[in-house]
């Protein structure tokens, strides 16, 4: 999915890039991301498991080819970083993980910078359901394939009703 900028929604949506040029999420100042619903207890081995992607000067391995607003590293949770358990829980996952990572408050349209976590309140930068051909594929990367158990769960929500509709156009068509 999308979120993160400050333009919200145009004609109701926010799509990937797509040739008719409809709602564009990065001209909307929206990077990709991915929803999660974690409960409350479950936090510290979120943290923990997050800190844990970024190298040890603080790059994603996935970030290599991909850079830009649409790219940077968002964290959002209701209150963002108001809200005072979760967001020290990622500062104490990253200490523990080497403290590799620097946080700071989210404002929407944030730039792209290794290393930086941008912690977004919920409620001011919503989540944006993606397209469904843009979720659950493998990675662009030689050789990043996943398992088709990962890559058929898109059809499986889809069919059950759980991933929504984003009403987008369907990549450069």
């Amino acid at each position: 999915g999308y979120a993160g900028g400050t333009k919200g929604m145009l004609d109701n949506k926010v799509c990937y890039h797509n040739g008719k040029r409809v709602s564009d999420y990065g001209s909307l100042g929206h990077a990709e991301v991915v929803r999660l619903r974690i409960p409350p207890q479950s936090y510290p081995e979120f943290a923990a498991e997050y800190a844990r992607l970024f190298d040890k000067n603080g790059s994603r391995p996935d970030q290599d080819g991909d850079r830009g607003l649409e790219y940077r590293n968002l964290v959002g949770i209701p209150g963002g970083s108001k809200q005072t358990t979760f967001p020290q829980q990622l500062i104490d996952a990253s200490k523990q993980n080497g403290d590799k990572l620097a946080f700071a408050e989210g404002s929407g349209d944030d730039f792209d910078r290794r290393a930086l976590v941008f912690v977004m309140d919920t409620a001011k930068f919503p989540f944006y359901v993606s397209e469904q051909y843009h979720q659950f594929h493998d990675g662009f990367k030689r050789g990043e394939n996943y398992p088709d158990s990962y890559n058929q769960l898109g059809s499986i929500l889809a069919k059950a009703n759980v991933l929504g509709v984003s009403g987008c156009p369907n990549g450069m068509l």
